[in-house]
């Protein structure tokens, strides 16, 4: 008997095969969830967020380059360890070289910028897709990320020459600054094999 795993998108729908022995895998192991990675991207933000404001008060937004490129990462990975989830942030235009958008992200990012142009709600963002990565069914999900004040002073098109100075030399190749208020600035990414 010919069973079917279902999945549900915001495009809609989508239904793929699954076989005997992918059954019993899965029933074996808890299959990832869009609330799961809702849970996530909580934790995630509830920990980076309040530590990069510690960061700014602090040290400014030159003080908060830092912080950024040593303690968010190390954010994520402890979540990745802890979770057994891939938990990432990407951009169309990426700052740091995790933060490049594969072919999937980088269509997903599109549909965000597209629902943004018909005045859809940043925070009301998502999307998820079972798709087929080296071989084997993976859970994917996104939530859009908006640019809000605060991020422009790293991310804006005015960015002071001291924060320029010290982003050119963590991120020579940056390219995460033009930002207006209100637009997507990224998103988070998380997967986890099925």
């Amino acid at each position: 008997m010919k069973k079917s795993l279902i999945v549900l998108a915001l495009s809609g729908l989508i239904t793929l095969p699954m076989h005997a022995n992918a059954q019993s895998k899965t029933e074996a192991t808890t299959p990832p969830t869009i609330e799961e990675a809702r849970s996530i991207v909580q934790q995630f933000g509830g920990e980076l967020k309040p530590a990069l404001q510690k960061s700014m008060k602090e040290g400014g937004p030159v003080g908060s380059i830092d912080f950024c490129h040593t303690k968010a990462p190390q954010i994520a990975h402890d979540l990745s360890e802890k979770t057994g989830w891939n938990v990432n942030r990407v951009s169309l235009k990426p700052r740091g070289a995790t933060a490049t958008a594969d072919q999937w992200e980088t269509a997903v990012l599109e549909k965000f910028n597209e629902q943004l142009a018909a005045n859809t709600p940043i925070q009301s963002m998502e999307f998820s897709e079972v798709v087929t990565v080296d071989g084997a069914p993976t859970f994917r999900y996104m939530r859009a990320v908006g640019t809000e004040e605060v991020c422009l002073k790293c991310h804006g098109t005015d960015v002071a020459a001291p924060v320029g100075e010290a982003l050119h030399k963590l991120y020579p190749n940056d390219t995460a600054t033009g930002y207006s208020k209100g637009q997507i600035r990224g998103a988070f990414s998380f997967s986890k094999a099925i």
